[in-house]
């Protein structure tokens, strides 16, 4: 009980700080993952047109997958420095992953005979790709993107550790304080709802481009 009022102190008394690291901390997982979207939707449609590279762009990014997140911050922060572009780097080369990968498994999974009809219609490569795949495939990445944000909302947590603020360095400053359960949760809290918020949106998203949805609106 304790902890919660002091909780609800803490809001009271910093409200504003809280929602400016709120702000900044999405704007930071927000960036990275649009950038990840600009670069690696293309990459998951080549790949799919070219068999032979995805192996070879599926580990490339599986391995980045695999670095632990302070580890890179750490190598990008001796490159880039200290700072919310630091931070937005490390989180667009976490989420190529699902992206590129639901791209990638959302243009192949298109029915070859739409395709194929496509083709005896005489369209180009081009005009199936923005008129057939794409609008099947939608779906799909868009749960990449959804993965992708609710990533990039957790690792953007450690970005403090760079002077990258979020919500993080409200975590951070709770681990410092010698009771500091409430200011922890002054920031974990925050963090946890935009994930699930994220997660939800995203989600409705998802469903609305799936094509059976796609059919009934139309």
């Amino acid at each position: 009980m304790d902890l919660l009022k002091e909780l609800v102190t803490y809001y009271n008394d910093n409200g504003a700080y809280v929602w400016t690291e709120f702000y900044r901390h999405f704007l930071m997982s927000a960036y990275g993952v649009l950038f990840a979207a600009i670069v690696g939707i293309p990459i998951g449609i080549l790949i799919a047109r070219y068999s032979k590279l995805s192996p070879w762009v599926i580990s490339f990014v599986n391995v980045i997958q695999t670095i632990p997140a302070l580890a890179l911050l750490a190598v990008l922060m001796l490159v880039m420095g200290l700072g919310t572009n630091t931070v937005i780097l490390a989180l667009f080369l976490y989420s190529l992953l699902p992206i590129v990968k639901n791209t990638y498994t959302g243009i192949l999974g298109v029915d070859k005979t739409l395709k194929e009809a496509g083709n005896a219609m005489g369209m180009t490569r081009f005009q199936i790709l923005r008129m057939v795949e794409l609008p099947l495939s939608l779906s799909v990445i868009m749960a990449g993107l959804r993965t992708a944000l609710v990533i990039a909302i957790g690792i953007a947590t450690i970005g403090t550790f760079i002077g990258a603020g979020g919500l993080g360095s409200i975590i951070v400053r709770g681990t410092n304080a010698a009771e500091g359960g409430a200011i922890i949760l002054a920031g974990a809290i925050p963090t946890a709802l935009m994930a699930v918020l994220a997660d939800f949106v995203m989600g409705w998203f998802e469903r609305l481009l799936s094509p059976a949805n796609s059919r009934k609106l139309s």
